[in-house]
């Protein structure tokens, strides 16, 4: 399977900080209404004022969704030059930042001081509020891609990826994930109620630990800092074994997804978070094996067909 690098790329430039994933919606709608034709089946593509800036797109008969979310993490700017960080970003002195105001373009350099707190040097005021992002310096070698914001926009491709060949699912883009979620309670109350969907998959990008390792295939958690249901898990991991594609199995104390508020809604919905695992967090510099990437998709389109 060969890696569409440049859809990947467009996806790690796009910006969308949580809060601010306009950008990023309208570029995935765009590539979607460029591209459903040639799909095997043509989604029912759900958007607009109900959904704030999320996507949902039907396929067929839904039995089992796909969550990706479409947000960053960032910084927005507060007063004197000073930041505060969306989610949890890496912070290090001299980091590209870019963005826009109402002035214009802005490209800057991240700063801290000695009490750890936040600034930009961009030379001049920046408008209150304005979400910035790290500058995109996407890189491709022989084994691996690095970019910032493959965490999420790697489980954005995968979704879209994985959307060429389906002919039963919903594909769900959320968003605030980074920042603490938000919009996956009205989407979850709405797959459920219009499809009864019981079964999701949260596409989302994992880390590389002692215990999962570059290279090795597509990470199942069995758990992270939430614990979905045994007998879901147990029934993915199953599949996995039969498909003959490869997978490591992941479990940790730390670390969520969109998998928390699955879990938490009302609504008795299985999940499990299945992803490539990356290297260097959160950072400008997120490393991804293209072996992972590869396993990722084929497992998605393996467990759509057969969950």
């Amino acid at each position: 399977m060969k890696i569409d690098i440049e859809l990947l790329r467009n996806l790690c430039t796009v910006h969308g900080p949580s809060g601010d994933e306009e950008p990023a919606k309208e570029f995935i709608l765009k590539y979607i209404r460029e591209n459903k034709s040639s799909w095997v089946t043509a989604p029912t593509v759900y958007h607009g004022d109900d959904f704030q800036n999320c996507i949902i797109l039907e396929f067929g008969n839904p039995k089992t969704a796909i969550f990706a979310h479409i947000d960053t993490i960032g910084f927005t700017t507060r007063y004197e030059n000073q930041l505060v960080p969306i989610g949890g970003p890496q912070i290090e002195d001299g980091y590209r930042l870019v963005g826009r105001d109402s002035l214009g373009e802005i490209e800057c350099t991240l700063q801290k001081d000695e009490g750890n707190r936040l600034y930009h040097n961009f030379g001049r005021p920046i408008d209150r509020g304005t979400p910035l992002a790290f500058k995109c310096n996407f890189i491709e070698s022989k084994d691996e891609i690095t970019s910032c914001y493959l965490d999420n926009r790697l489980g954005v491709y995968n979704a879209l990826k994985v959307a060429e060949t389906l002919t039963d699912g919903v594909i769900v883009f959320s968003t605030w994930e980074e920042h603490g979620g938000g919009s996956v309670p009205f989407l979850i109350k709405y797959m459920y109620e219009k499809w009864r969907i019981k079964k999701a998959l949260i596409s989302d990008i994992t880390w590389v630990t002692d215990g999962v390792l570059p290279g090795m295939g597509v990470a199942i958690s069995i758990r992270d800092r939430n614990i979905p249901r045994k007998l879901f898990t147990d029934r993915i991991i199953q599949l996995a074994a039969e498909s003959g594609i490869d997978f490591q199995l992941e479990v940790e104390g730390n670390g969520s997804s969109d998998g928390r508020e699955i879990q938490q809604s009302p609504y008795p919905i299985d999940w499990c978070f299945i992803g490539a695992p990356e290297d260097n967090v959160h950072s400008p510099n997120e490393t991804v094996h293209k072996k992972d990437i590869v396993s990722m998709i084929k497992m998605y389109v393996y467990l759509m067909k057969n969950l």
